[in-house]
C-alpha cells in the first residue's frame, strides 16, 4: 500500500492562501482595468460622434490620472492601519457608479470631468492592493503574488478587447454602442464591490478558512521578515518619502506608466488608422499584444523568483520594450511586421511590472512601506496621463504618431537605466 507523503504547513498555507485570494483579487483588477481603459475602445466611435480631436480624446484619457494621484497614500495607509477590504470595497462602488455616467457625456468639459471622478474614484486600489499582498505573502513568493493579480492587465486587453467591439454594435434606446460600453463595464464594480466586504480578510489572524497552524506559520515567517528590515535600519513615514531609492522608483514607475498607457489608449485607434480595418477586426487584433504580455508576466515573475534577482528583469523588460518600439517606428510601412514589434513592445511594458513591485517592501517595513508605495504608484502614474496627452498632442501637431511613439521610446529606455541606479541591500537570513 502507497502512503502518500505528508504536505508541509508551508506548502498548506501557500496553497492555500494563494488560491483563497489570488484569483478574486484578479477578478477585481480585471474589472477595474476594464473601467479604466475602455475609453481607448470608445475612441473608436465616440471621437467621430462627439467631434473630439487628438488633443481632447489624449487629454481626457489622460486626465484619469490627474485625479488618481489624490488620495493614492492615504489609500495606501488606509488599507495598512484600518482595513483591506472595506477600503477597497467602497472604491469599487464609487468608481462603478463613475464609469456608469461616462456614458452619458457630450462635451469636452464633460468628459474631463467625468475622467478626473473616474481617477479620484479608483485612487488607492492598486497600492491597496500591493499593501494587502504584503499581509499573506512573504517577500520570496511574491512577485508571484503579484503577477498573478497584475496578469489581470493584459487579460482584461485580451477579454475587453471583442467584449467592447460586440457592444459597441449596440443601439439600445437609441444610444450609441460606445455609450453602452461606459453604462453596462460599470455594473459589475458595483456588483463586486459589495461582494468583498463579505469575501475578503484583512489579516491572516481573521481568517476563519485558514487552519490554526498555517495561520501560525504565515504570521511567524512575516514577523521574521519584519525584524530582518529592522536589521537593516528602520524609517519614519516622511523619511522613506524622501528615500533615494524611493524617489527613483517612483521616477521608474513614471517611464514605465507613459509606456504602458500612452500604447494601451491609442494602439486601437493607431491600428485602425494604419491598416484602414473595421472596427470589429481592429478590436479583436488589438487582442493580440496583450495574450503575450500575459504569458511574458507569469515567466519573468516565476523566473525573478527562483532566483531571487529583481533588478535585470525589471531593466531588461524595459530596454527591450524600448528598442521592440523604435523598431515598430522605423518600419511603420510594413503593417504586420509593425504590428509583431507592438506585440514584443506590449509584452515588456506589462512584464516589467511584478519584478518591480517588490522593491519597495524589500527596502522598508509596515506603513513606511505602504506610504512608499503609495507615493510612488500615485507620483508615478502620472505617466498615464503624460503617456496618451503627449500621443494626442503631437498627433494633433504633426498629423503622425510617429513623434509620440519615439517619447514612448525614450521614457523606456530611461526607465532602464534608472533601474540600474537602485542601491537594494540583500537581507540577511536571521540565525538558526
Amino acid at each position: 500500500m502507497n502512503v502518500r507523503p505528508a504536505v508541509s504547513v508551508e506548502q498548506r498555507a501557500r496553497l492555500r492562501i494563494a488560491r483563497h485570494l489570488l484569483p478574486f483579487l484578479w477578478l477585481l483588477y480585471v474589472i477595474a482595468f476594464l473601467d479604466r481603459v475602455n475609453v481607448a475602445y470608445a475612441a473608436l466611435e465616440m471621437t467621430h460622434d462627439l467631434g473630439f480631436s487628438d488633443r481632447v480624446f489624449g487629454l481626457g484619457a489622460g486626465v484619469f490620472f490627474v485625479g488618481y494621484v489624490l488620495l493614492e497614500i492615504p489609500g495606501a495607509l488606509i488599507v495598512e492601519r484600518w482595513s483591506a477590504r472595506r477600503w477597497i470595497a467602497r472604491i469599487m462602488v464609487t468608481w462603478g457608479i463613475v464609469t456608469f455616467f461616462v456614458g452619458f457625456v457630450h462635451t469636452p468639459r464633460q468628459f474631463y470631468a467625468a475622467r478626473f471622478l473616474l481617477g479620484a474614484a479608483e485612487a488607492g486600489f492598486f497600492p491597496g492592493i500591493i499593501v494587502y499582498l504584503t499581509h499573506w505573502f512573504r517577500q520570496q513568493d511574491r512577485a508571484k503574488a503579484v503577477a498573478s493579480f497584475m496578469i489581470a492587465i493584459p487579460f482584461s486587453s485580451i477579454f475587453g478587447s471583442p467584449l467592447a467591439g460586440q457592444i459597441l454594435r449596440l443601439h439600445w434606446y437609441g444610444l450609441p454602442g460606445w455609450r453602452w460600453l461606459f453604462i453596462l463595464e460599470g455594473i459589475p464594480a458595483v456588483i463586486f464591490g459589495v461582494v468583498t466586504l463579505f469575501y475578503l480578510t484583512d489579516w491572516p489572524s481573521q481568517a476563519n478558512w485558514l487552519p490554526r497552524d498555517e495561520c501560525d506559520w504565515i504570521n511567524e515567517e512575516l514577523d521574521r521578515e519584519k525584524l530582518r528590515k529592522i536589521s537593516l535600519g528602520s524609517y519614519t513615514i516622511w523619511q522613506a518619502l524622501r528615500h533615494r531609492n524611493v524617489i527613483l522608483l517612483t521616477l521608474i514607475y513614471f517611464c514605465g506608466t507613459t509606456g504602458l498607457y500612452g500604447f494601451t489608449i491609442w494602439f486601437p485607434t493607431i491600428l485602425k488608422r494604419a491598416s484602414g480595418l473595421s472596427t470589429t477586426t481592429v478590436t479583436l487584433l488589438a487582442a493580440l499584444p496583450f495574450s503575450v504580455a500575459l504569458l511574458a508576466m507569469l515567466l519573468s515573475s516565476w523566473h525573478s523568483d527562483r532566483t531571487q534577482e529583481r533588478r535585470w528583469h525589471t531593466a531588461g523588460a524595459l530596454f527591450i520594450g524600448s528598442g521592440s518600439l523604435l523598431c515598430a517606428i522605423l518600419l511603420g510601412s510594413h503593417l504586420w511586421t509593425q504590428l509583431a514589434f507592438f506585440v514584443v513592445f506590449a509584452a515588456c511594458v506589462h512584464a516589467y511590472q511584478p519584478t518591480f513591485w517588490p522593491f519597495p517592501s524589500t527596502l522598508l517595513g509596515e506603513s513606511a512601506a505602504a506610504a512608499s508605495i503609495g507615493m510612488i504608484n500615485a507620483l508615478g502614474n502620472l505617466g498615464g496621463f503624460v503617456g496618451p496627452f503627449i500621443l494626442g498632442y503631437l498627433s494633433n501637431r504633426t498629423g503622425s504618431f510617429v513623434p509620440g511613439l519615439a517619447w514612448l521610446v525614450g521614457s523606456m529606455l530611461v526607465g532602464g537605466i534608472l533601474v540600474l541606479c537602485l542601491r537594494i541591500r540583500r537581507q540577511a537570513e536571521p540565525a538558526a
